[in-house]
């Protein structure tokens, strides 16, 4: 294994709020582009703080990552709760080595400003191109290499608590830093194996090698209690990628008591009792992710991402009941849907998923006050979904949106660009499905009215075989 030193990276994941206002920042562009490259360039090996995998828990393996990697990076932008706390345990145990950065339009805490951060510009709009990208991978890498040059002794000190009381060193001599280095590389190797299963589990060709090559890793884990618990959401998440909701169940059931207690993996875990209903037909299984679900709700309160697999239930609902013509619980499950899509859109007006959502159902529902609520909100949820395509790096989420909306407004061309847009960014293939799906109910609903959508055959055509 690799004797290069652990650089630990402390920093938000994906897409965030600018807290000036100025849209979203996409973290993850500036670690691969800058960050990732910088600290391989300077000869060390990457590790990056996963707490988002498990739902915001900060667990063991954090803390030895914390103490215990050479080197350590903290992104200090937006202020992030995780990234303070993280911080400040690394710097009761190391008193040099962490280099700390932010974006040079966010102000930092008054409380922090004697450290010697090193600012970067994000560009205009934080679209963070080419040459903001590069100079933060430049600066960081002479950074860290003048670390590197520098003993223990001569390396200045960055911990305010070592600056600040003297005589403090707390002992970690005892802690056997080979076996934490090589559980680190076997959970990176870890992230890297499943990684490239999920991307096998794209393509028709080598799905049916993605299913076995998982199994296969499972088996291979053993129990998941002694797992670190990334690898296991990690694992989880790839049974989703390859549409095995059993597998995604008995994950679950399997995993120690902490982690199912997680608002992210009992999100998950809903919906897979519901994507398996929708294969099997089980009602049970679909009351049990809405108990789930609704359990959530009731103690975190209003969540968009919540709220909309609770809107994606009674949606289910409502087209299998229409399906075999119920038309009287058809419309209950089709109220109930709009009603909690709607509630997830309000919870948060820059999470596009339940507002696109809500959007298609008012103009499935076709009454006189649901267009008039739809065309009223149409505007708002283009907005936000265009504030996230113009900064950072959009995925295929954002541009499904944005075809869906064209369907909407019954503009061809518009659907007919971001459809392309969409096709070349599918990660797993039940998304490409799930937005067919929705456009044969628009397409359904249209029909009924007399409307031409022979323009949209194409598109729904192309995007079912990519999900095949």
């Amino acid at each position: 294994m690799s004797q290069h030193p652990l650089c630990f990276i402390i920093m938000p994941f994906g897409q965030k709020p600018d807290p000036t206002g100025r849209g979203t920042i996409d973290f993850d562009r500036i670690y691969h582009e800058a960050l990732e490259p910088a600290i391989k360039a300077s000869e060390m090996e990457p590790v990056r703080a996963d707490e988002e995998r498990t739902g915001g828990i900060i667990h063991k393996p954090m803390f030895e990552r914390l103490l215990l990697c050479d080197y350590a990076i903290a992104d200090l932008t937006t202020a992030n709760a995780n990234v303070f706390y993280e911080l400040g345990v690394r710097h009761t145990a190391r008193p040099a080595t962490t280099l700390t950065i932010f974006a040079k339009h966010q102000p930092i805490p008054f409380d922090i400003n004697f450290l010697r951060s090193m600012p970067y510009d994000l560009g205009e709009n934080n679209a963070f191109d080419k040459n903001e990208s590069r100079a933060l991978r430049e600066a960081v890498m002479q950074k860290l290499r003048d670390l590197r040059d520098l003993t223990v002794q001569q390396a200045p000190v960055d911990s305010p608590l070592f600056q600040l009381l003297s005589g403090w060193q707390p002992d970690i001599a005892h802690i056997k830093i080979d076996v934490f280095r090589d559980r680190v590389q076997a959970n990176e190797a870890f992230k890297r194996q499943l990684a490239m299963i999920r991307e096998k589990g794209k393509n028709r060709g080598t799905r049916s090698s993605a299913h076995e090559e998982l199994k296969a890793f499972r088996e291979k884990l053993g129990p998941l209690d002694a797992v670190d618990a990334v690898t296991v959401v990690d694992l989880m998440l790839s049974y989703r990628a390859i549409e095995d909701w059993d597998g995604m169940i008995d994950v679950y059931d399997h995993m120690p008591e902490i982690l199912k207690r997680q608002i992210l993996v009992r999100e998950q875990l809903g919906f897979a009792y519901n994507r398996r209903a929708g294969a099997t037909k089980n009602e049970i299984d679909r009351d049990t992710a809405l108990h789930v679900l609704t359990e959530v709700d009731s103690i975190q309160g209003p969540s968009s991402e919540t709220l909309g697999l609770i809107g994606r239930i009674y949606k289910d609902r409502w087209k299998e009941a229409n399906d075999v013509q119920e038309k009287l619980s058809a419309m209950g499950h089709l109220n109930k849907a709009i009603d909690a899509y709607r509630r997830g859109y309000l919870a948060d007006p820059r999470d596009a998923y339940p507002g696109i959502n809500l959007l298609t159902l008012l103009d499935i529902q076709g009454k006189k006050e649901s267009i008039e609520e739809k065309n009223r909100l149409l505007p708002v949820v283009r907005f936000a979904v265009e504030q996230r395509l113009a900064s950072g790096t959009p995925d295929y989420w954002d541009h499904a949106t944005m075809l869906e909306l064209a369907v909407l407004q019954e503009d061809p061309e518009q659907a007919l660009e971001h459809a392309s847009n969409a096709l070349a960014v599918v990660r797993e293939i039940w998304e490409a499905r799930t937005t067919a799906n929705n456009l044969r109910m628009i397409e359904a609903a249209r029909k009924e009215r007399g409307v031409d959508t022979s323009w949209l055959e194409e598109i729904v055509k192309e995007l079912e075989s990519k999900g095949l």
